[in-house]
């Protein structure tokens, strides 16, 4: 049985006078869980894990996870280019109480096919939380292959892979290798719902960072196979997607956030504020989707 199905956010990190804004972070959770998301990814990628210290890394997990209380599962992002430290990550997460790890293939010093299937090994075999692989090369220069995929999901700890490779076929032929050996989840919102209608089981998504509602439902209308009402929806959206991957994410996400008064638009650096030429553009993919926005 799958961790879950549908949608899960991959939640941003709201900042504030260069610390954790925890009161917009519960915030955040709660209004999530209210819209009926399905999932909850805390430190992935859209949440800055990079600028924080691993102290803060972890408590941000543990606040997701607190505030959560099990009302929905909360995976945490333990991913590094460390292998020990993944693994301590991964041990601290499980006693928070976190429902599975997202696992980032290692970035910056890459390795071979060999050494990956030997890095989620290692992270697996201390079973300490179910994996989910993440793959996203255009994050860490580097991409996990179907054959090495393959032999990595035979683990009975991994359960689950993310993909976010804009490669359709590449992921297809790994979903055909992997098998029933784990669940897949597109990583890119803009191909969530022709993904889930070839076999995946949701979506990690950025966009429900803003629309959790209407994110989740376009999923789960995915996995009933209204595939016409789905797609429709997916156009609906595709807009705003856009929208907020013109800069690097999570950087028009935050802008979009902070219209919402969900948090400041604060980033730390080397991520800045989103550009003013770009702005008008989110704003009115907002609005045309019937967002109320507050901006200067």
């Amino acid at each position: 049985m799958a961790l879950f199905e549908g949608c899960g956010t991959a939640l941003i990190t709201p900042f504030k006078n260069g610390e954790i804004d925890y009161p917009a972070l519960d915030n955040l959770v709660e209004s999530q869980i209210a819209a009926g998301i399905d999932a909850l990814i805390a430190a992935g990628t859209t949440g800055e894990p990079a600028t924080m210290t691993w102290e803060e890394h972890l408590n941000v997990i543990r606040r997701v996870v607190d505030v959560a209380h099990g009302r929905v599962p909360v995976i945490a992002g333990t991913g590094s280019n460390c292998t020990r430290e993944a693994v301590e990550a991964a041990r601290m997460s499980k006693q928070f109480g976190a429902d599975a790890q997202l696992v980032v293939t290692p970035y910056y010093n890459k390795t071979s096919q060999e050494g990956l299937i030997a890095h989620f090994h290692a992270i697996a075999d201390a079973a300490t939380l179910p994996v989910i692989v993440y793959n996203v090369p255009s994050r860490t220069g580097l991409n996990m292959g179907p054959e090495a995929l393959a032999d990595i999901c035979k683990h009975p700890n991994i359960i689950g892979v993310k993909e976010a490779s804009s490669d359709v076929s590449q992921a297809m032929e790994k979903m055909r290798l992997v098998g029933e050996d784990a669940d897949f989840y597109s990583g890119n919102d803009d191909i969530a719902v022709p993904m889930i209608c070839c076999g995946y089981k949701g979506v990690i998504s950025v966009v429900s960072n803003v629309l959790p509602k209407e994110t989740t439902e376009m999923a789960h209308l995915a996995l009933e196979g209204k595939n016409k009402e789905a797609s429709a929806l997916q156009l609906k959206l595709l807009p705003l997607i856009n929208a907020l991957f013109c800069e690097t994410s999570p950087i028009p996400c935050k802008a979009a956030m902070a219209a919402l008064n969900m948090c400041e638009d604060e980033l730390r650096l080397p991520l800045v504020p989103m550009q003013q030429r770009n702005r008008p553009r989110l704003f009115q993919a907002m609005k045309d989707l019937g967002l109320q926005i507050c901006v200067n």
